[in-house]
């Protein structure tokens, strides 16, 4: 079988040359737009429960989503492998831009539920085939560069996707954040189908293999034990008996999805659904703590506590930039982004204490942005070059499975705590500094490989 990624010798000096123009435009601008909703619909959900009279379903706006993109995920992967990744990509912007028109246009609180749950197929399918094609379409040496972007298309909407949402819907109707969002994904995918003609990725390099059913299913019972799981840890002592059944549920469902090895850390690949989770989770369930911590333990307004989580987002748009520019290595990205996010944290954590300067917050979340900024990208571009061909996607789902479960679980356990201690932010943020300070102990069981699929040492 011949190798479909192009040649690292023809490689241009950046994404944007002529010859990658189009298809980088329009990858990033469907990754940004799936973003902007994500970020958006977070800020406009109050109002939309209250005039669909939706608050009894208020939570299943958003869990709906992640149950839908763990299953899509799985789905988009293996699709991108055995049939290439634009066929999935296709798919998924088609059932996106559905579920915007279901919500959109949503006459109740189940239809808009109903779209939510479809935006999160579509979400799914997309961004895993789109690492597949990232794979087949641009030669190694380019992949810090891409990804790096990707890490950007999704910062800006963190900064200014909330804002914009308010806007529309005190201004406007809320109902524009969705139908609106659609005249834009529309040419941002015919830009990159453009950008893909004269390059082989319209057909997969995988065999069809046995065994996608049942991880649909296992993807399912994930999904609904995340679910459980982030039920269970708000109803407090109520909530137990879900809390447990989901976290026996994911402990039966999850290993089916992730790659052999990744809960024990195993050398190599399977431990890089683990590191990102990690990072990702205790990134996530830090940022859900500190606003809350700023303005009832130190007085901010909601707005200057959102400034601080802004200087997070533009830490982590430079760490990716750093990064993709090449001027830190995958050891240092890994490690030293581990480092950093545990001590922006513990920084942020001391504001707790009246007599440290608020700007402390400041300097410490810019460091933990600059850490999942560094690490984020490089873990995507490492599974790439280190999987064998045909199974980037499978490989890329694993993670991005890993990812979303792992986050689910750092905030609720970060919130139980967090409640357990009456409502002590120095307990709940301890897990999250402790989260980030382990991944940082296993960067070198993912870095340290040479042979290219297996990461295992080789003999020298």
């Amino acid at each position: 079988m011949t190798t479909t990624v192009e040649s690292s010798a023809a490689a241009p000096a950046g994404v944007l040359s002529p010859r990658y123009r189009a298809l980088s435009i329009g990858l990033v601008a469907l990754v940004m737009l799936q973003a902007f909703e994500a970020m958006a619909v977070a800020t406009a959900m109050p109002v939309v429960a209250r005039e669909l009279d939706g608050m009894a379903v208020y939570n299943l706006a958003f869990s709906a989503t992640l149950a839908a993109s763990v299953i899509a995920t799985v789905l988009g992967g293996r699709w991108g492998d055995v049939r290439g990744p634009l066929q999935p990509i296709g798919a998924g912007v088609v059932t996106f831009v559905a579920g915007l028109l279901l919500a959109g246009l949503a006459p109740n609180m189940e239809v808009f539920v109903a779209g939510r749950f479809v935006q999160g197929l579509g979400t799914g399918l997309t961004q895993v085939a789109l690492y597949v094609l990232v794979a087949r379409a641009y030669p190694a040496a380019m992949h810090p560069k891409v990804f790096a972007a990707f890490s950007a298309a999704w910062v800006v909407p963190s900064m200014i996707g909330p804002a914009i949402a308010g806007f529309v819907a005190e201004r406007f109707d809320w109902r524009w954040i969705f139908l609106g969002v659609i005249v834009v994904v529309i040419p941002s995918a015919l830009l990159l189908w453009r950008g893909t003609a004269g390059r082989a990725v319209q057909e997969g390099v995988a065999a069809p293999a046995p065994g996608l059913g049942r991880k649909l299913v296992y993807a399912t019972l994930t999904a609904v034990a995340a679910a459980l799981i982030q039920y269970g840890s708000a109803l407090k002592l109520a909530g137990v008996p879900l809390l447990v059944a989901g976290v026996v549920l994911l402990a039966v469902s999850l290993p089916k999805l992730l790659l052999p090895g990744s809960l024990r850390a195993a050398r190599g690949l399977p431990t890089a659904p683990l590191l990102r989770g990690l990072a990702f989770g205790s990134y996530t369930a830090a940022e859900v703590l500190i606003p809350l911590m700023l303005k009832y333990e130190r007085g901010l307004s909601v707005t200057a506590a959102g400034i601080v989580l802004t200087v997070g987002a533009l830490g982590w748009s430079t760490g990716s930039w750093i990064k993709g520019r090449g001027m830190i290595g995958n050891m240092g990205a890994l490690r030293g982004g581990g480092l950093l996010i545990a001590a922006g944290i513990s920084l942020v954590t001391l504001v707790l204490i009246d007599s440290v300067p608020l700007a402390i917050a400041h300097v410490g979340m810019a460091a933990v942005g600059l850490g999942i900024g560094m690490l984020h990208p490089t873990v995507s571009v490492l599974v790439l070059e280190l999987s064998k061909e045909g199974e980037e996607g499978a490989n890329s789902a694993a993670v991005g499975v890993g990812e979303s479960v792992f986050t689910v679980v750092a905030v609720a356990v970060s919130g139980a705590l967090f409640t357990a201690a009456a409502q002590n932010y120095a307990v709940g943020l301890v897990f999250t500094v402790a989260l980030a300070l382990l991944g940082a102990v296993l960067a070198p069981r993912f870095v340290n490989s040479a042979a290219t699929g297996t990461m295992e040492p080789t003999a020298s």
